[in-house]
């Protein structure tokens, strides 16, 4: 099935079930059951199976799923059996968090850069990386084959970025401003605003 017909919701989920098989994997379970899957995860068995119905058939009747062969075709079905190349734009707290979080390379997420517009920062190391002016951007998506960027920059300044990253030909944007950027139908964005789910929580204390 292409890609753009899988709704959204579904795609989100595909992540936390890859996630919980590889909690399975740990135990060193072999076969899982979409009833068992469920009770891991919160949601029905029912659902598990139409999620995964979109991509294939990858279980057996009254048996279940093999946990290694359904964790593998996820990570196939996420492109995640390659390296994927990251850009960070902004090198305030919340971007040097970011280029210190070793889950992202062993994951197959490769930060290639961080940027900011802050002279000051300028120069100034991250980890391996050297924080570079923005002016570096096409250069640095171009040459480093950047396909994700992230967005560590203000509300006020995440839309501007947001275009010059698109111009530049980066095709998905993380972005952590509390705004909602306007972009193409061909460019995914994904958000996360902590405050924003603080709110939420709050509704339930």
């Amino acid at each position: 099935m292409p890609r753009y017909n899988v709704p959204d919701v579904v795609v989100r989920r595909l992540p936390l079930y890859l996630q919980t098989l590889n909690h399975i994997a740990e135990t060193g379970q072999k076969v899982v059951s979409s009833t068992e899957l469920g009770r891991w995860i919160g949601v029905s068995s029912a659902q598990i199976r139409k999620d995964l119905s979109y991509f294939g058939a990858f279980g057996k009747q009254r048996l279940g799923y093999e946990v290694d062969y359904l964790r593998s075709e996820l990570k196939r079905i996420l492109q995640l059996d390659q390296d994927w190349h990251v850009l960070i734009v902004g090198a305030g707290a919340l971007g040097h968090a970011l280029v210190n979080y070793r889950a992202f390379e062993e994951q197959h997420f490769v930060i290639e850069g961080v940027l900011d517009h802050d002279e000051a920062k300028i120069g100034q190391a991250i980890g391996t990386l050297v924080v570079q002016p923005m002016s570096c951007m096409a250069q640095t998506v171009k040459e480093r084959h950047v396909e994700i960027a992230i967005l560590a920059v203000p509300a006020r300044a995440a839309q501007s970025v947001a275009d010059q990253l698109i111009a530049a030909g980066v095709g998905s944007i993380l972005c952590y401003a509390p705004i909602t950027l306007s972009v193409p139908d061909d460019v995914h964005v994904a958000y996360i605003d902590p405050v924003t789910t603080l709110q939420t929580m709050t509704y339930y204390l």
